[in-house]
Parts: C-alpha cells; structure tokens; sequence
C-alpha cells in the first residue's frame, strides 16, 4: 500500500521569496571577472524571415498540434526581476517562429514554429515589478550585468530590492489594497488579452488564454496553469493571495463555468511539491471524498510531466525496476534550504497508480488524468530545443557561461540552471486548430508529452481491433470505431480476453530515430495495492524482444567533442499490435505507452563545445514521448 502522508499546514505562507539567501549568493557572484562567453553572441541568422504559418483542415481522424501552455513574460514578477523585457506579443511571435529579444542581450528564435501556445503570467503581483521599476522599466539588467565586469550584480541589486520591497507587508497591502494598483493588474491582464486576439489565426496558430495561479505553501509547488476555452475570462486572474488551496481555486473556476467562462486548470512539476501535488489527503488534511474527486477531475483533466523543472513521470526509487525512470529528474526542493524532495504524491505513474488504490478502498478516484508537456520558460519563449538552448531565467541561466559555471563560479548544487532541463512540449490530437477543437481535446484528455522533439504517437486499445488494422489506410477510422484513444475506457467481464493495444510512433522529421515502443502498466491487485510493469513491444529489426521481456541497448553514436549524433541505429518508424500477457478480467489497471529516441547530445553536451570545455555526464540523452492512459476496468454490475 501506498504511506499515508499528512503534513501541518499551520501558518501557510508565500515562502518562495527567500531574499537573504540570494543575497548571500549575490555577494559571492559580485567579484567574478568581466565575462567572456560566445554564447552571448546570436546563434541565428537575425535576418531570416518568419515562417510561413501551416494551414490545416477539419479531420475527424484529428490532426496533430503541437505547443506550449506554460510561458512568462516580464508581466511575471520572477521573470521582470529576473531581466525579462519581453512580453505577451513578444511571447506569441516567438511560438510562431519570429525572432525576439532575450533577457541577456541577444536574439533568439525557435527552429520550427508551434501551432499554439498560451501566455500564463503569475497571477499574483501581475504587472507589479514593471510598474514599481519605474523609469526603470526600458533597462535591461541581465543584458548589462552579463557583459559587466561584475557579473549579475547589477540585475541581483534590482532583483533583491524589489523582492524585498513586495514581500513586505506594507507593499503587499500597496500593491493590492489601493485601487491605484489593483489597476496595473487589470492593465497587465488587459495586455494579454490583447495580445492574444492580436495573434490568435484559427486554422494556423492559436492562443490560448491562460495564467499560473503559484501557491507555494512551506515552499512547495503546488502551482496549476488556468486555461480558459474561448475569450469569455474574468476581469481578473484568480491568485493564490486569495487562496493557497487548490479546492478554492476549483471553487472559483466552477463558479466562472457557471457564468459562461469555460475552463480548466494543468498541474506542473509535481516532482517539486514534496508529495503534496498527488497526496492522498486534501490540503486541509482532511480525507479525500467523492465530491472533491469529481471536482478534481472536472478542473483537472491534463497534468504537465516535463518541463524545464525536470520529468514528473516516475523516479527511479519510485519505478527500482524501469530502466529510463533516470530521466529529467529534478528531485531537490524549490526552498533554499531543506532536505531531498519526497517522491511518492509527486510523480504521474504513482499518482495514477495511487488513483487505482483510493478506486478499490474508497470507490473515487481524483487521478485519472491526462499528459501534457510544456515549458515553464520565462524568456517569453519555449526553451525545448538542445542545440538552441537558452535557458529559463536570464539572471539564473541565460548564457552558456553562466549555466556551466564557466562565467561564474557556482557550486552544482547552488547552480539550478545546471539542474534545468530543455523540454517539453504539449502534443495534442484534434479536429482543427482553434481555441475550441484544442481545448474539447484537451479536456476528454487525448494528448501525450514529449521532452522536445516532434514524436509522433498514437494509441489505441479495444476487442474489435486487429493487427492486420496497422497496414490498412483506413486505421485510424477503424481505431476510432472500434475502440478507444488515449484517456478512454474499457470495460469487460469475467470472459473477457486482453484488449488489443495499438501503438504507432513516428520519429520527429527533423530529429533522432526510435530505439523502442514500451507499454506501461499499472494495476491494483485483490488486497488493494497497486503494481506496475514495463513491457517492450517494438523495436528496430536489428533486435529481437527476449522471452522476458527484456531488449538489447539500441547503442549509441553521439560524439562528444563535436556535440553531434548519426541516425545509423534505431528507426524512423514504430508500430504493434499488443495485448497484455497478464491480463486479468477481474482487476481495474490502466495502461500509456511510452515512445523513447536513441541517445542524442544534451544541452550540456552543446554548451560544452561552445565554452571549449569538457561535457558533464550524462554527456547523451534518450528523449522520448509519453502517451495519456488508457483505462480498462471490469463491467460494472447491475444493482
């Protein structure tokens, strides 16, 4: 059985400002040498001009989408501290390929557009730091303090100045208690509507309209992005200084639904919640309930797994027996002091696997969730790409030379832009790109993360489907007919046999093949405790899956020294037609499939070369994409 966690929520606070311990750093930062990096140099031509944006039509099969639901602008607090000087139309243009300018001087653009993506700003002081900043506001500390020969000083100087400032009780009751302020928040929130009308193209590009509600109880991550379905928004974010409970802000987006203004809210890197995102108690510590189930799931169909802050999909204490569970792993807290994050409540598979348990104890079940990838990027970009990364904070990490502690001298375990990660991306299957096909896609849960790259994958599970269904044309219409996507259910009887899983996977056209196509599943056993297991189904025609299960390393061919990588192994393509050795008619389980690259060089990798310096290990990593669940449950009886 899953350990019962409680924690004292008394005197729930903001912590997430924690002013002296970065002023400690900032000193120490303030003696290192004028800095010499060519990665502060553009890595693009500046006079390439934007894509062409591509047009789909209707598809009742679903086309795929691609984008990002977690992006900042310097109308985010951390993000204008931090040396951001971009914003929501600057966010925007940066999804749909167009260069913008970053925090440390330089522009950047993405390699390939997205086909959406939504500008979540914090909620809380929305617009505060750019108006407290003054004559300040045209300035760029990151840019100047980067290339000064007292590096970052400068933008830390204004960071912690502001940082105190606002978390005083005196700012906070300026910044929300006049109705002189209250107006920047609705200026800012005003901005992203605009904006947003400005570059919303359906059938080309979507924006969707959204923004981080950040509770941060003890330091704590219990942050959810908000996504609202059409233009119909309220006049004003809600924000954790209303409420750090999550079941409040459930409360305030049911009462928008009420009013016409449909909406749901993504949880993010539960891997930084200390065991709070997916716990198996409420926030006031009470026991869960079928009510607070049914308006969890109702506010809470997706939850982002990668992101910058690292995979929230399992960790290796948690999954001992998965060999690509050390992946993205992120596992130190957000506070800057305190002991190891605690796993169990914080990643997806044992969320889902807690779901099955709470099903045969307490007949509910708050996690039956689907999966998305974004970035948490605060550049007003998407930082998923390895060999164009650019970081996520421009004080923290914005150059190579900063990032690996070439620039300035900072411990690996202080240096948290070493710890960050380059992904994810948000894939989803709909009928047209528009704020309402994306959104209805989103909310019956058919999506899948990836840490990056372009993977495309499917996957479907019934009793009418049929191995020989992969090679016909029409598959996706026989899929559809005859047995459900990802996030769908099944259910059978005492008689039934395996359902048939069909899994396709195609590698991203301009990236790394496929090593292989897993399947994974978790079930809940007669006494109520769950399991999981990870079963190889496809691999490259070089290697053979052994009777268990097992399969040969696909091998790898990245070349350090030269940040590269050859497509020799693996395959562009993937697809079987599976059932469950195991399977039993009478336990519910769920299953998702996961689609994994052959080794290609990280951002670190990329750095590297850059700086001339030696990679860090892992030097290569196998980037992968990961579908929602599939659920298979026994027939209900009648009563």
């Amino acid at each position: 059985m899953k350990k019962i966690f409680s924690w004292n929520r008394v005197e729930r606070g903001n912590t997430c400002l924690r002013p002296m311990a970065y002023l400690t750093l900032a000193i120490a930062l303030s003696a290192c040498a004028k800095v010499n990096d060519p990665s502060l140099t553009v890595r693009h031509d500046p006079d390439l001009p934007a894509p062409e944006l591509k047009t789909t039509s209707y598809n009742q099969e679903r086309n795929l989408y691609w984008g990002d639901l977690h992006v900042h602008s310097a109308l985010s607090f951390d993000a204008y501290t931090m040396g951001v000087r971009t914003f929501p139309d600057d966010a925007w243009r940066y999804m749909k390929g167009e260069t913008i300018q970053h925090g440390g001087g330089y522009t950047i653009r993405a390699k390939r557009p997205l086909d959406f993506g939504a500008v979540t700003d914090h909620s809380e002081y929305l617009g505060v730091a750019r108006y407290m900043a003054g004559d300040e506001a045209d300035k760029n500390p990151a840019g100047e303090a980067l290339q000064s020969s007292r590096p970052i000083n400068i933008a830390w100087q204004f960071f912690l100045t502001a940082m105190l400032r606002v978390s005083s009780d005196e700012a906070k009751a300026e910044a929300f208690g006049v109705p002189g302020m209250d107006q920047v928040n609705r200026t800012a929130w005003q901005e992203i509507l605009d904006a947003a009308e400005r570059h919303n193209q359906p059938g080309q590009f979507t924006t969707l309209i959204g923004y981080e509600w950040t509770s941060m109880p003890e330091a704590q991550n219990l942050h959810r992005n908000v996504i609202y379905r059409s233009d119909a928004v309220p006049d004003l974010p809600y924000s954790s200084l209303d409420s750090q409970n999550p079941e409040d802000l459930w409360n305030a987006l049911d009462e928008q639904r009420a009013m016409g203004m449909d909406s749901f809210a993504i949880p993010h890197n539960g891997n930084a919640s200390n065991g709070l995102m997916y716990d198996d108690f409420s926030y006031d510590g009470s026991a869960l309930t079928p009510e607070y189930a049914e308006q969890r799931m109702r506010n809470e169909p997706i939850s982002e797994i990668l992101q910058v802050k690292g995979g929230s999909e399992t960790h290796p204490e948690l999954s001992p027996d998965d060999e690509f569970a050390d992946f993205g792993i992120y596992d130190v807290p957000l506070k800057t002091s305190g002991g190891k994050q605690k796993n169990e409540g914080g990643y997806v598979r044992d969320a889902l696997r807690a779901g099955l348990e709470l099903s045969h104890r307490a007949k509910l079940n708050p996690y039956r969730f689907g999966f998305i990838g974004s970035t948490d990027g605060h550049n007003s970009s998407s930082p998923t790409e390895e060999d164009n990364y650019h970081g996520k904070l421009p004080i923290l990490d914005g150059s190579a030379g900063v990032r690996m502690g070439v620039s300035m001298m900072i411990p690996d375990s202080e240096n948290r832009g070493l710890q960050w990660h380059a992904m994810g991306l948000a894939a989803v299957w709909a009928e047209e790109n528009t704020r309402a096909s994306l959104f209805d896609a989103m909310r019956r849960k058919e999506t899948y993360a990836t840490s990056g790259p372009r993977i495309g994958l499917r996957f479907f599970a019934g009793w009418q489907l049929e191995s020989a269904d992969l090679n016909n044309a029409d598959v996706l219409k026989a899929a559809y007919a005859g047995g459900v996507p990802m996030c769908g259910e099944l259910r059978g009887d005492s008689s039934s046999e395996s359902p048939v899983f069909l899994v396709m996977a195609a590698k991203d056209p301009d990236g790394a093949n496929l090593d292989r196509i897993q399947v994974i599943k978790g079930w809940v056993d007669a006494n109520g405790d769950s399991h999981e297991r990870i079963y190889n189904i496809a691999a490259d025609s070089s290697r053979e899956i052994a009777e268990d299960g097992s399969l040969a390393a696909v091998g790898n061919t990245v070349d350090v020294a030269n940040a590269s990588y050859t497509n020799s192994i693996g395959t562009p393509t993937l697809q079987a037609s599976w059932r469950d050795p195991d399977f039993d008619p009478s336990i519910e389980a769920f299953y998702y499939a996961r689609a994994i690259e052959i080794p290609t060089p990280a951002w670190t990798t990329y750095d590297a070369k850059l700086l001339g310096i030696e990679a860090p290990e892992p030097a290569s990593i196998q980037e992968r994409a990961i579908s929602s669940a599939i659920w298979y449950a026994p027939q209900i009886e009648a009563q």
